[in-house]
Order: structure tokens, then sequence, then C-alpha cells
């Protein structure tokens, strides 16, 4: 049962990154995206990892996506085509269809105990907030630092881009 879904969310992410790249409309590749992420964090909960799949959607669902669509929004772009808002329309509610059916089934297996042997046990602590801070800070402290530093550079390189515009 756990195989089904994997390959049914698999899919989903699958098909949705294809259209993000595919889409010439950046609002619908921008929605295609947090579906990606929504199916993502579902894979997440899949894994006994509650903690990850609410920050993949708090995190990158939410603040990052909103950030996306205000540089679009910022950029003033044209609408492209309208030629295919009908066929777009029926295949969003078939996905939210099968994403809500997913996402049920999803969290209902995680209400089944783990000794029924529907889940395989995960390690002590896995995916909890402490677990999670302890092998971020510890392991992998140098990619974050690198990662953070990163960050930094491009927050100055966006203003300085930004300033010569104005």
């Amino acid at each position: 049962m756990e195989a089904i879904f994997f390959i049914i969310l698999s899919i989903i992410i699958i098909f949705s990154s294809m259209m993000v790249i595919l889409k010439k409309n950046p609002i619908a590749s921008v929605l295609f995206l947090i579906l990606a992420l929504f199916s993502t964090a579902a894979m997440y909960v899949m894994l006994m990892a509650p903690f990850i799949a609410a920050i993949q959607i708090i995190v990158y669902a939410g603040a990052i996506m909103v950030l996306f669509l205000f540089v679009i929004m910022l950029l003033n772009l044209k609408k492209i085509n309208e030629g295919g808002a009908v066929t777009l329309k029926i295949l969003g509610v078939i996905v939210a269809g099968l994403m809500m059916v997913v996402t049920a089934v999803v969290l209902r297996s995680v209400a089944i105990p783990a000794d029924s042997g529907f889940l395989r046990s995960s390690p002590e602590g896995f995916g909890t907030v402490e677990n999670v801070g302890m092998t971020l800070f510890t392991t992998y402290l140098l990619p974050f630092e690198i990662a953070s530093f990163l960050l930094l550079a491009a927050i100055i390189g966006a203003v300085v881009l930004a300033k010569k515009k104005l």
C-alpha cells in the first residue's frame, strides 16, 4: 500500500516539476512548484517525519513561493495566451482531488499503530525537532554555514542590482 502512494506522489512530483519548466506562464509555473512541494511534504509524512513535512510546507510552499510571486508581480509580466484555461482548470480539479485522497490516506496510515506491520519502524527520534537540530548543528554545520553565506551574498547582490535600476 505504501508503495502505491509513493508511486502516485512520485508521479505527481515528476509531472509538476516538468510543468514548472515547460509552462510559459510564470504564475502557472509557481503553482506547479507549490504542488511539487506539497507532494514532497506528503512523502515526509509517509516517512514519519512530521516536523520536516511542516517545515517543507511553511518555509518552501509558504514563504519562498510568496517571494517568487512577489518578484513575478514586481516584474509586471504581461499575460501570455489564455488558450488552455479550461483544460488547466479541469486538470487542476483532478490533481487537487488526487492530492486530497492521497493526503487523507497518508494521514490515516500515520494513525495506524507502528506494530501493526503496515509501517516500518523508524529510528528513535527520527524527524523530531531535537534530532533535526542536533544533526544540522553537528554533522552538517559547515554546509549550513556555507549556505548561510551564499544566501547573504545573494541578498546583497539582489539589493545592488535593484539599487542600480532605481
